[in-house]
């Protein structure tokens, strides 16, 4: 994800480099401007810029793939995006639809923010090959107030760009996972860790209560054979397929931190 402003030619350089190399990436809103905010100084983002959008907040309407787990309507933007082109050879994931007004002192509406006019406006997600770019700063949106659909387009853009991760999991969006490499021992170690802090004071998040998970169905693309997949450390065996080119198998039971051990012959 790029969040810099591409000043130096260097590090275009490096970024077309890593592209020519099988890599891919997503930017938002100002990544891969120039400093004076008139030009995508990264040609890969198949975008030519026109200015901030005229219309905020606006509304994005995803179809197809980029909509997966979304209803096919129109979702608010509530920050200021980019008024943008997409090139030729750019393919338009979601347009933008603008709301009747911006909501001024000259035009009210009692509403957070004015209705769609059902007019699209500019483009809201670009496609173009390895890279895909949001018109809007979905992160920061994300960050200030947590839309649910910032988050599903953006983890529906990471499938586009990588349709076979490294993990899968079936679980809840609390459940965090990570893998570590041992080479010594010649295994990955799968963590699995769930607890939910919550605001329940005034200044920090706590965790009193640990909320178990059962029958975590688990998917991981794997380089070699494998020998044996353990729950650890009370060395319990799993039973495990592999699909696809894929390991496949189920945690029964994830009550706070559970470790996995994948290992190859």
């Amino acid at each position: 994800m790029l969040k810099t402003y591409f000043s130096h030619s260097v590090l275009v350089e490096k970024l077309e480099q890593y592209l020519e190399q099988g890599g891919k990436f997503i930017a938002s809103y100002h990544s891969g401007l120039n400093p004076s905010q008139d030009a995508f100084v990264l040609k890969a983002l198949g975008v030519q810029v026109i200015g901030p959008a005229p219309f905020s907040p606006d509304l994005i309407l995803p179809k197809g793939i980029i909509s997966r787990g979304l209803p096919e309507i129109e979702h608010v933007m509530y920050l200021r995006g980019m008024d943008v082109i997409a090139e030729p050879g750019s393919e338009v994931l979601a347009s933008v639809m603008v709301p009747y007004f911006n909501r001024t002192y000259q035009h009210f509406c009692s509403h957070r923010h004015t209705p769609s006019s059902g007019q699209p406006g500019y483009p809201g997600i670009i496609r173009n090959g390895s890279v895909i770019y949001f018109a809007h700063p979905i992160f920061t949106q994300y960050h200030r107030n947590a839309p649910r659909w910032c988050k599903t387009l953006f983890l529906n853009a990471l499938d586009i760009l990588l349709p076979e991760p490294l993990v899968r999991i079936q679980g809840p969006s609390t459940l965090l996972t990570t893998i570590n490499t041992q080479t010594r021992k010649d295994r990955w170690v799968l963590h699995l860790l769930h607890y939910i802090p919550e605001r329940r004071g005034q200044e920090f998040d706590v965790i009193e209560d640990v909320i178990p998970l059962y029958n975590i169905r688990v998917s991981i693309r794997v380089p070699r054979t494998i020998r044996r997949v353990t729950c650890v450390p009370d060395r319990q065996a799993l039973p495990w397929a592999i699909k696809n080119e894929r390991l496949e198998f189920t945690v029964p039971e994830i009550n706070g931190h559970q470790m996995v051990e994948v290992a190859f012959k």
